[in-house]
């Protein structure tokens, strides 16, 4: 499906960046012989503990990234249109996986600032299975931070709009503060988890259109200390409180009788 198969995991198997030997047998059993000797990827422990972490989409995600990234560093240059069109898939359900993958620890994305440009994603150690070289360059940069606001901010369904100069001049803000990325995702999350409360009830006008709608949250969560159990439920919260909108959001209106 992804262009590249799977392999199964054996002990008994031979390096799996290498020429297989004349035979092609896997293990030396009888029947085991490859149609394709080479061009196999170690699908062993790693990517088992992946499946039952990961949503199915973030799961599939993983899969196409492990098969076409360097397999001497784990590092796949990306692009979310190349991989909406790979995996046949929104561009915003590459946004979400990706999110999902990055909360969930299984891979860095450091993504250009420009949509329209190449990013590039590392897979972590513990969802890769092979030794890596020397690791790459990985200074964190305001690109990095800038493109990690837009990818966490366009998660949230309430957000509409381009991520334009003004959003971009704030997070360089933001930036200068060193303000953490996981602050400014739990302020998403609060932020978010507030705009659906009052569009639900009718309080809001609209969704969020940019940056500086979360301009006061930040500063606010940066006084809050609340446990992780506190941001993993108002996570939940969130997500329910955005199912909740878009249904009400699609329902048809009622007209007044004339």
């Amino acid at each position: 499906m992804f262009g590249r198969p799977l392999r199964p995991p054996s002990q008994h198997s031979q390096s799996l960046d290498s020429p297989l030997g004349t035979s092609g047998n896997v293990g030396g059993g009888p029947g085991a012989k490859l149609k394709h000797p080479t061009g196999w990827f170690a699908a062993g422990r790693e990517v088992s503990r992946a499946a039952t972490l990961l949503s199915d989409g973030a799961f599939k995600l993983y899969i196409y990234l492990c098969l076409n990234a360097d397999r001497s560093t784990g590092h796949l240059k990306i692009d979310h249109s190349h991989l909406a069109n790979a995996l046949q898939k929104s561009r915003r359900s590459i946004v979400t996986y990706m999110e999902e993958l990055r909360r969930q620890q299984v891979c860095r994305s450091v993504d250009a600032v420009n949509q329209h440009l190449g990013g590039s994603i590392e897979i972590a150690d513990s969802f890769w299975p092979y030794e890596r070289g020397l690791p790459a360059n990985r200074l964190p940069c305001l690109a990095e931070y800038t493109e990690q606001i837009r990818v966490l901010m366009q998660a949230h369904g309430c957000v509409t709009g381009t991520f334009g100069p003004a959003d971009e001049k704030l997070a360089a803000e933001l930036f200068r503060r060193q303000i953490p990325l996981e602050q400014v995702e739990h302020a998403f999350l609060l932020g978010c988890a507030r705009k659906y409360v009052a569009m639900l009830n009718g309080q809001a006008s609209g969704p969020v259109a940019s940056l500086k709608y979360f301009g006061t949250v930040i500063d606010e969560v940066g006084q809050l200390q609340m446990s992780a159990d506190y941001w993993k439920y108002l996570r939940n919260r969130a997500h329910r409180l955005e199912h909740q909108w878009l249904q009400k959001a699609a329902r048809p209106k009622s007209r007044c009788p004339s």
